[in-house]
């Protein structure tokens, strides 16, 4: 499990680092929220743990850049404990806000809950329709299938809300973030190549008429 702390200060990154060490995850740490980005882009990242204040770029924008490459756990760290910063934070999508000082046993603790809850796996199995997260494959009948990024992102983020309408607008949010500046018929374009690299399994990605999309197993 690979958890990347970002945070600008030496001593908050080595105290957590020690707790993570102790839990068994691998540890990688940037200070800033440009490297941050660059950092999920390139590995394979489980959970990030962000703080807002950083040099560059603050962890509010940095939240919704790594959120439009993927939709991946994000648990806020900040030294300011208004109503307002935790209410922007969880509008983009985070998964908990803790508040400077904070005990690093409490925050393992809500590690495990936040990984629990979003069902962290390497692997989804529905016959076979095999997808790798660890490795970001896809295959069908033993058969790698080339998806684009943004294609595997949106297969990824239907299944982990499996059997649930998503609006375009959600995914939009999601996995595009403030840089897209089209409209939503790009969800259907991704959408219909999306299905016809499924195959066989292209059914389970339902449209649901005044919503969007959702991804059917019964």
């Amino acid at each position: 499990m690979n958890i990347l702390v970002v945070d600008d200060e030496d001593l908050i990154r080595n105290v957590i680092k020690e707790y993570l060490t102790i839990e068994g995850y691998n540890y990688l740490e940037v200070s800033d929220g440009l490297e941050a980005i660059d950092m999920v882009r390139n590995n394979n990242i489980d959970l990030v743990i962000l703080d807002i204040m950083m040099p560059n770029l603050d962890g509010m924008s940095a939240c919704k850049e790594i959120k439009a490459i993927k939709n991946i756990p994000v648990i806020m760290l900040s030294a300011r404990s208004e109503e307002f910063d935790k209410l922007s934070g969880f509008n983009l999508g985070i998964d908990d806000y803790i508040t400077k000082p904070f005990s690093p046993k409490e925050l393992m603790a809500r590690i495990k809950a936040v990984l629990k809850r979003n069902d962290v796996t390497d692997m989804f199995v529905y016959e076979d329709l095999v997808i790798d997260y660890k490795g970001h494959t896809v295959s069908v009948e033993g058969k790698e299938i080339s998806l684009t990024p943004k294609e595997y992102n949106i297969l990824c983020y239907l299944i982990k809300n499996k059997n649930i309408a998503i609006s375009r607008e959600n995914i939009l949010s999601n996995l595009w973030g403030y840089s897209f500046f089209g409209d939503d018929r790009t969800i259907d374009t991704h959408i219909k190549k999306l299905r016809n690299n499924l195959g066989k399994y292209r059914n389970l990605i339902q449209t649901v008429h005044g919503v969007g999309y959702k991804f059917e197993l019964k």
